[in-house]
């Protein structure tokens, strides 16, 4: 009997134990579409996952999604929201084993707005970054902490964003992370578990591209043995809407919101060594280029921003900017001003300090906007580049916005820099260009 209490116990206190499990990281939002939006959780051990959601307006008309989340794939679990309404504002609430969880802070999400033929587009907010980098000294190198700056994602809160777009770097893989799976799933975890983190999570639509750090050693290129490893770590810890192209595994992607269109860019699977001479130099590829040329000729939207980890306008020979790579350089910039592209803007990150370019290429005038570090170290870089936009260089951790206003077809896109401080630092507007028929 008393052996058999003593069983019932432990089985009592197993039961218990998961009953009150909570949330290694999460909720974060991923995509949102007019009917459809993704919420990404990850539970710190097994058990049944429950989110149950209804719009703001409307607290009857509550929905349930359940579902069992294992450690097969590391606690994660997405939850897809399907057969919503258009412009619309939900509320919703995560449990775990039938106990929903509490959060200080509002778990809310907004599906796109059908405004075509309807009305002018809406007006929003991104935020974007890159080089995010947490600390964790065991696995660190020895002296001073290399991540600082955490409260910038406060900050990045209270600019009120709809959506984030991180930039590459969104992790450090260090040096016992990069040759197994568990090392990639150990950091990513412990980069998105950061208590500094959760909020901002929640707080907006997620997207993201990668570079070096997130898929392999630094400066690593397609060569790198793990870079399935890279991509399947990738695809589990973010929330995109797709993941590379028929035939050509990768983390290219492409989304809408509202009027403008993202193009997301993977500049390391296919990537080359450009110091070899036995090996055609690219970072892109013929593929990637061919995709994105004719989506961006597909593409109607007022700005169609190219989202890639490294530099490319930036004219200096330096680091791992797309100036090292020339052929294949001149071949998009020829591309874009042949096919009469107007309205292109880059986004890009890696260099730990922050700047704007622009080049009037042929008559189609080009933008790349710089935005690094998040937290990571930052350095003074001395170098000419030659299409810099004049006073915007910054050395310092940051972040930008960029807001999207006005009337269709005159729309602007105002980029907005600031310090993790939350200063701002300089203001630039683009104004879109409308062809004449």
């Amino acid at each position: 009997m008393k052996r058999s209490a003593i069983c019932f116990l432990g089985l009592w206190l197993a039961a218990g134990l998961q009953a009150i499990a909570q949330l290694v990281a999460g909720p974060m939002l991923g995509y949102a579409e007019m009917t459809e939006t993704l919420i990404w959780i990850q539970a710190e051990r097994p058990g049944v996952v429950q989110l149950e959601y209804w719009p703001e307006d409307r607290p009857a008309d509550k929905a349930l999604l359940e579902d069992r989340v294992d450690m097969q794939t590391e606690g994660v679990h997405k939850f897809v929201l399907r057969q919503l309404k258009p412009g619309t504002r939900y509320v919703y609430r995560v449990g775990m084993n039938s106990q929903w969880l509490t959060f200080d802070y509002p778990l809310t999400f907004k599906t796109l707005d059908l405004w075509q033929y309807r009305t002018d587009p809406p007006d929003f907010k991104l935020v974007t970054g890159s080089c995010h980098y947490t600390n964790e000294e065991e696995f660190d190198r020895p002296g001073r902490p290399y991540g600082s700056g955490a409260d910038i994602f406060s900050n990045m809160v209270a600019q009120n964003p709809d959506m984030m777009l991180w930039l590459g770097d969104n992790v450090y893989l260090r040096e016992p992370d990069w040759n197994t799976w568990g090392g990639f799933v150990h950091r990513y975890t412990h980069a998105r578990s950061q208590p500094n983190l959760q909020r901002f999570l929640a707080a907006c639509n997620h997207y993201a591209i990668w570079d070096d750090h997130d898929f392999g050693p630094n400066d690593a290129n397609g060569s790198f043995i793990h870079k399935e490893h890279a991509l399947n770590a990738f695809k589990l810890f973010w929330g995109n809407p797709s993941y590379g192209l028929p035939d050509l595994p990768s983390t290219i992607g492409q989304f809408r919101y509202h009027d403008v269109e993202f193009f997301l860019l993977d500049n390391r699977y296919y990537r080359t060594d450009y110091t070899l001479e036995t090996i055609e130099h690219q970072i892109l590829g013929k593929e990637q280029i061919d995709w994105l040329i004719q989506a961006l000729k597909f593409s109607r939207a007022s700005f169609k921003v190219v989202a890639v980890g490294g530099q490319f306008l930036n004219s200096a020979k330096v680091y791992e900017n797309h100036a090292n790579y020339p052929k294949e350089r001149q071949e998009i910039l020829d591309r874009l001003a042949r096919e009469e592209l107007h309205n292109v803007v880059f986004l890009t990150g890696d260099r730990h300090h922050s700047e704007l370019s622009k080049l009037d290429h042929k008559g189609v005038v080009i933008h790349d906007f710089t935005v690094s570090p998040l937290t990571s170290g930052f350095y003074d870089h001395e170098e000419e580049n030659l299409h810099r936009v004049a006073d915007t260089k910054f050395i310092g951790r940051n972040f930008a916005t960029i807001d999207i206003s006005g009337k269709r077809n005159k729309r602007v896109m105002k980029l907005s820099l600031y310090t993790d401080d939350g200063e701002l630092l300089w203001e630039h507007e683009i104004h879109q260009v409308v062809k004449k028929k």
